[in-house]
């Protein structure tokens, strides 16, 4: 099954160049940094000098798009750990352990063990990926993410035939994330899944940062997955285990609320939320006259990824 996309994008839904330009000065000096076996230090990631400097662009990455301005990204954000308002969560995700971090894998691998980020990123080649990003609300943005590849980094531990699905798990820190401290809302700590497929595809990254920078707290800092085809819930934040299994996991907005929240969770305007519409999306920072953006089958992204679902119903598997 073949989707066609489209490529013209409205004036409305257009950035100005400049905004976008002006946060691409960037320097190298944090990639010595990495290159010494520091890591990613509390006192870069909180500075203002951006990070990575003339990165390679992702095949797949949506160069005609103009990113949504960064301070916007920064300041609306979902992190139910810490606030179910936005721009709380962005304040209150500050205090959030960042420095050092490992990533554990485990399961279906000939090669489990615990990874320190830096020796993770030694290994891996970042590139700039500017995608669609839809949230399940009913907004969007466009992000230039700073990232690998997923299926790469899974390559390198040796999945085996068994392994069929990924689960991903965030981190678990009940004193400075208040909601897992009073057990609010969902089970934590927070757990998203692929199919393996899903999860090898060229499009799949693993975010280490945004703009050319290091990724803020309140976007997933250190680590987070992007998978630009499903609702935003899928694009787990703050990663420190990726477990291959045999068969899906429970996933937690999925065992939250099964009928409102599917495990797939590809963006598709002809199936509703239960209590809203996702035939359009309010493009984050456009004006208040600015129309709805309609939106499209996998986010747009339907060329790449359709051939992914050919044989399934995607009104049943939501």
């Amino acid at each position: 099954m073949i989707i066609k996309t489209k490529n013209d994008i409205p004036a409305s839904e257009i950035t100005d160049p400049l905004i976008f330009r002006g946060r691409r000065k960037i320097i190298k000096a944090v990639l010595a940094v990495m290159g010494a076996g520091a890591g990613i230090s509390p006192i870069l990631a909180d500075s203002n000098k951006p990070a990575w400097a003339d990165l390679p662009t992702g095949d797949f990455s949506a160069d005609f798009l103009t990113p949504t301005p960064a301070e916007l990204i920064k300041n609306y954000t979902n992190y139910y750990e810490f606030s179910f308002n936005k721009k709380d969560a962005a304040n209150l995700a500050q205090n959030l352990r960042t420095d050092p971090w490992s990533v554990e894998i485990s399961g279906e691998v000939e090669k489990p063990g615990s990874y320190y980020l830096e020796d993770v990123l030694r290994q891996q080649t970042l590139q700039e990926r500017i995608y669609r990003f839809r949230c399940v609300e009913g907004w969007s943005m466009v992000v230039p993410w700073v990232g690998f590849s997923l299926g790469e980094l899974l390559k390198t531990v040796k999945p085996l035939s068994t392994a069929q699905f990924v689960k991903f798990t965030a981190v678990y820190q009940p004193e400075i994330m208040l909601k897992q401290r009073n057990n609010a809302m969902l089970e934590w700590p927070y757990v998203e899944g692929l199919r393996i497929d899903e999860a090898m595809h060229p499009l799949t990254i693993l975010a280490v940062g945004m703009y050319g920078d290091i990724l803020p707290k309140q976007n997933g800092a250190p680590l987070r997955l992007v998978v630009p085809w499903k609702y935003g819930f899928k694009s787990i934040k703050a990663i420190v285990k990726i477990e291959l299994l045999k068969r899906p996991p429970v996933t937690s907005w999925n065992q939250f609320a099964p009928n409102e929240y599917g495990f797939y969770s590809n963006v598709n305007p002809a199936v509703a939320h239960p209590r809203w519409s996702q035939s359009s999306e309010r493009q984050l920072g456009s004006g208040f006259f600015t129309p709805r953006r309609q939106t499209e089958l996998f986010n747009g992204y339907g060329e790449q990824v359709a051939s992914l679902y050919s044989d399934m119903d995607l009104r049943h598997f939501f």
